[in-house]
């Protein structure tokens, strides 16, 4: 839960009618609360145990002992009428805490270095050092000489750095990963403080409660506990004294799934039902399917690392053994053995060292950590790790319409206001109807509205739905003031939007003595079917004849086809009686009067049409799924580019009905959904689901959470979306925009790229370096490595940490979004990637064998322990510069040539490249005995540099080389394209003229003899 929610206040769960930001609070009598903050009267009596034993389980007895909710006030010092005072939030927070659950103990650098250091080959490794300290330390003390313990010495130090350097790394992706979650958990909501609500979110009904609770009014208030108490019925929540089946309290975390309200807050944080559950739940984050796969394959290589060690091990002991059985000299002595055997053990566990590839479970990390930090920025906010790289490969995008694909910034820009015809930007003479025709409008959508106005820098704007906002922004083009007329009416019941409506209801008195006004607004064909009568400009109610309702349908088809989403406004009396006795789950729409039929206009987002044909490029098969009528939707799908000739657009009602054979018929062309309910939405992700797609959808209400959850990679609305919505979701866009969906696409794609470059680049360093390793050693007549063990720890802190960290922060490519998905059961290691793995590893190989057993010959030099060391410091210094460039090739993977594209944009990869440089200059000029270096001339320098280079060449030859075939590791997928689609309509098109001329053929068959 957000740290933001720390005050006990007094909650609106649901928007609900409030007073008016700007506008006075309501004025009444002064209540007992008030008068006892004016006392100074002591509140707090109450213990946060106390108020949990009352609510979990739920108490009314205990309630209606403390006085209700009256005398729960009390104690909080919270008026009823105007909330929580500020001088009281600071007391309150110290009393019964703040809302966020306490922060998990972070795990600390040295128990990340401790961890680092129990890798069981790095404590052999280490032992094996030890043990060779001492034995150097006894060969000095023996000689008379100081260099026998260097080299354990240095494979200490070496190991310390690795661990310190792994630690560190851990360590900073921990705090990247705290500071997302903590975005993550992130939550607002709408409170009432000093008798005005408060603007921490814009968000309507529909949310999760954020604490516990107990009610203090509301209209048709009903949660879902499901979740909490395993109830499945909707629990309806009101005063107990009124009706005993009500519910008076609240549980985090619970769902509302109708009416509206408040509710006093009694229990946050830790304290609360939903907190408590929290903190007995807590675990670690479990891997992501990425990261599982790569951790197979690291365990494989590894397998085949240390098989390739013990053979050492068991070639070098083996070899030994023969040469002290054939040497005619005395036996060494026991120390010299021991020596012998020790450095045997300490190159073989350096192997499996290297050959362990410990950085792939980081490179996926590090790959995701960077990612989700950079997404973030793109208006991405992760909630759920394996999203991102879901992202990658996902091949079916279903979005919203309304806030996704257009602005949410909806102006009324044509309607009809009894017959009077509107259109914005032209002079519109009202002066013509009758002022109660233009009241009622008011009326009917003033009360009939959660929007509200707000003060924010000095500048006023309304919050909350943008259809309300557009409405109440005409009304007042009309010079009505929204606030009094919401004050003056006396609200009775609240029907919020469904789905299942498609409209909004409020009833209040209105109409005289016994009477009710029913007021709705909604869907203009669903609302107008409702209709029997409309009012006239004069005033006068007249029945909707045939001729009035094709007119009125025909503006409405005419409002669509210009892409505008159009409401009917209408309302209805009734006396009391009737409305009890006809008002059931919903309210009694029927025999209703048409004011106003009115188009909003909602543009399309800058940018739309260009982020929709980059999907399809992608093979992203991008659908609309929309509440708005076929003819909107079609209207918008064509601007944007998702309906193309051969596509399908079907409405909601028909949908459902079809059977699962006739789904997987119409799903692969269906583009756009219309009058859609989430229900719908949920139908289509789990079908396109089990034909193997990976689906991306977009929701921001409360019924879009089944459908988020069921799609592989839920979207949910940063702003227009509710909590539930958000819950459910594994990215929140904070933007709302279509556009950051494609960006989240790029991110996965290369969150998925990174990872490859890395297993590219480390398993052609594992290849060269225990052939390299074993071979040089085999030959040796001492069994001693031509890379020496902290040589190749050196190597090993360069392949393991450096590459992870500079190959996992390239940014997308523009090409990666040209590519078409990848299925989620292809391999991490592609024919290209084999390609290139098998061509350096032989280069690699081949030259440092060349290095090492023609050096001499080839630099002319004398075969003396001095020139030993110069060759031994070239084969190094050689082979760390053919690393360093293959690292700078392996920055390509798909058929591109130029290696260094891109890489001035990435200073991480540059810097980490430079100092690694730099590191390697000072290692041969100054690591001396520790790593078996010696400075070298420059002629020496440009060799081994220009051997480093040679890589670039290679690769390029190698890349040009062609592929082979590799065999399909699952189904293949045929993307639906937009040439496919025009081909397949094409041929509908010749199939429907074939099936016409055939019939036409038959129609004048001529009779034959026998007739």
């Amino acid at each position: 839960m957000a740290g933001r929610l720390g005050e006990k206040i007094r909650r609106l769960v649901g928007r609900g009618r409030h007073t008016d930001e700007k506008s006075s609070p309501p004025q009444s009598p002064q209540s007992d609360v008030e008068l006892a903050l004016e006392a100074g009267s002591v509140c707090y009596e109450l213990t946060p145990s106390q108020l949990t034993h009352m609510i979990d389980p739920k108490n009314p007895e205990a309630l209606s002992q403390l006085g209700g909710v009256n005398g729960l006030a009390r104690q909080f010092c919270v008026s009823l009428v105007t909330g929580l005072a500020d001088s009281a939030r600071s007391p309150s927070q110290q009393n019964f805490g703040k809302n966020t659950l306490p922060a998990k103990e972070p795990i600390s650098l040295w128990r990340m270095m401790l961890a680092a250091l129990l890798d069981k080959i790095l404590l052999l490794l280490t032992a094996a050092a030890l043990v060779s300290v001492g034995i150097g330390i006894y060969q000095d003390v023996r000689d008379g000489t100081l260099t026998h313990w260097i080299e354990g010495a240095a494979i200490l130090v070496a190991v310390v750095i690795v661990v310190l350097v792994n630690a560190l790394n851990d360590y900073q992706r921990e705090i990247q990963f705290r500071k997302l979650s903590e975005r993550a958990e992130d939550r607002l909501v709408n409170i009432l403080r000093n008798g005005k609500p408060d603007r921490l979110s814009i968000f309507d009904l529909a949310e999760i409660v954020p604490c516990d609770g107990v009610y203090i009014t509301g209209h048709n208030l009903q949660c879902d506990e499901s979740g909490a108490t395993g109830e499945t019925d909707a629990i309806r929540k009101g005063d107990p004294d009124t009706d005993v089946k009500l519910d008076p309290f609240f549980l985090s975390g619970t769902k509302v799934i109708d009416g509206t309200g408040q509710m006093l807050c009694i229990a946050v944080g830790e304290n609360s039902y939903h907190g408590r559950m929290m903190m007995a739940l807590r675990e670690d984050v479990s891997e992501t399917p990425l990261q599982v796969k790569l951790n197979r394959l690291a365990e494989s290589i590894a397998k085949t690392g240390a098989s390739v060690a013990l053979l050492m091990f068991l070639t070098l002991t083996i070899k030994y053994i023969v040469q002290l059985s054939l040497d005619s000299a005395p036996l060494p002595s026991p120390a010299t053995i021991l020596e012998r055997f020790l450095l045997i053990v300490i190159e073989t566990v350096t192997v499996v060292v290297v050959a362990v590839p410990e950085g792939l479970p980081m490179a996926v990390t590090l790959a995701l950590a960077y990612a989700t930090t950079r997404m973030l920025q793109d208006n991405n906010l992760v909630r759920v790790l394996s999203a991102c790289e879901t992202m990658g490969n996902a091949t079916s995008i279903c979005s919203d319409k309304t806030g996704t694909l257009t602005e949410n910034r909806m102006t009324v820009v044509r309607g009809i206001i009894s017959d009077i015809e509107y259109h914005a930007g032209k002079s519109e003479d009202f002066s013509t109807a009758d002022p109660s025709v233009l009241e009622r409008l008011d009326e009917a959508i003033s009360v009939n509205s959660t929007a509200f106005e707000s003060s924010s820098h000095g500048e006023s704007m309304f919050i909350g739905n943008k259809t309300e906002t557009a409405l109440l922004e005409f009304i007042r083009k009309l010079n009505f003031d929204y606030t009094a007329t919401r004050s003056n009416a006396k609200v009775i019941d609240v029907f919020p939007f469904a789905s299942e409506r498609k409209s909004m209801t409020t009833v209040i008195e209105a109409g005289g003595p016994g009477m009710v006004r029913i007021h709705c607004k909604g869907a203009s064909e669903i609302v107008l079917d409702t209709c029997n009568s409309w009012i006239r400009k004069s005033g006068r109610i007249e029945t909707i004849s045939l001729d009035d309702q094709r007119n009125l349908k025909r503006h409405i088809m005419d409002m669509a086809q210009e892409s505008l989403r159009t409401i009917a406004i209408a309302y209805c009396d009734m006396t009391v009686s009737q409305y009890e006795s006809r008002k059931g789950e919903g309210p009694p729409l029927e025999a209703m009067t048409l004011i106003a039929l009115v188009g909003i206009e909602d543009p399309l987002r800058e940018g739309v049409l260009e982020a929709v044909s980059t999907c399809q490029k992608a093979g992203i098969f991008v659908r609309m799924v929309t509440g708005d009528n076929v003819v909107t939707a079609q209207s918008i799908a064509r601007k944007c580019g998702i309906l193309m000739r051969g596509g399908v657009v079907m409405e909601g009602v028909r949908f459902r009905e079809l059977s699962s054979e006739a789904l997987e018929d119409v799903i692969p062309r269906l583009q756009v959904l219309a009058r859609s309910s989430p229900l719908d939405k949920q139908i289509l992700v789990r079908k396109l689901k089990e034909m193997g797609e990976v689906v991306a959808v977009t929701g921001d209400g409360t019924n879009d959470g089944p459908a988020l959850k069921a799609a592989n990679v839920g979207f949910a609305m940063g702003i227009a979306g509710t909590e539930v919505a958000k819950e459910a979701s594994a990215i929140v866009l904070l933007d709302d925009n279509f556009k950051s969906i494609v960006k989240a696409v790029a991110w996965g794609r290369c969150v998925n790229d990174s990872v490859r470059k890395f297993l590219q680049f480390q398993l052609t360093v594992n290849v060269s370096a225990v052939v390299i390793a074993f071979a040089s050693a085999a030959f040796d007549p001492q069994s001693r490595s031509v890379l020496s063990a902290v040589q190749l720890l050196w190597v090993n802190l360069i392949m393991d940490t450096f590459a992870a960290l500079a190959l996992a922060t390239d940014r997308p490519s523009e090409e990666i979004l040209e590519r078409f998905p990848e299925p989620s059961h292809s391999s991490l290691i592609t024919v290209k990637m084999t390609k290139m793995i098998i061509g350096q590893a032989i280069f690699q190989v081949a030259a440092m064998l060349t290095l090492l057993y023609a050096g001499h010959a080839l630099f002319r030099l004398p075969d003396e322990p001095a020139s030993n060391a110069i060759l031994g410091t070239v084969i190094f210094n050689s082979f760390v510069f053919m690393q360093l460039f293959n690292e700078i090739n392996c920055r390509i993977l798909n058929g591109g040539l130029n290696p260094f594209r891109g890489l001035l944009q990435n200073n991480i990869f540059i810097g980490i490249w430079v100092g690694t440089v730099i590191a390697q200059v000072f290692l041969v000029f100054f690591g001396g005995a520790a790593f078996s270096t010696v400075p070298i001339s420059w002629q020496l320098w440009l060799i081994s540099l220009g051997i480093g280079i040679l890589s670039l060449p290679v690769a390029l030859i190698i890349r040009l080389l062609p592929d082979w075939t590799a065999k399909p590791t699952g189904p293949e997928r045929i993307y639906m394209s937009r040439e496919r689609l025009h081909w397949q309509a094409a041929i509908g098109d010749v199939r429907r003229s074939l099936a016409f001329f055939t019939a036409l053929r038959r129609a004048h068959k001529p009779p034959s003899n026998e007739d």
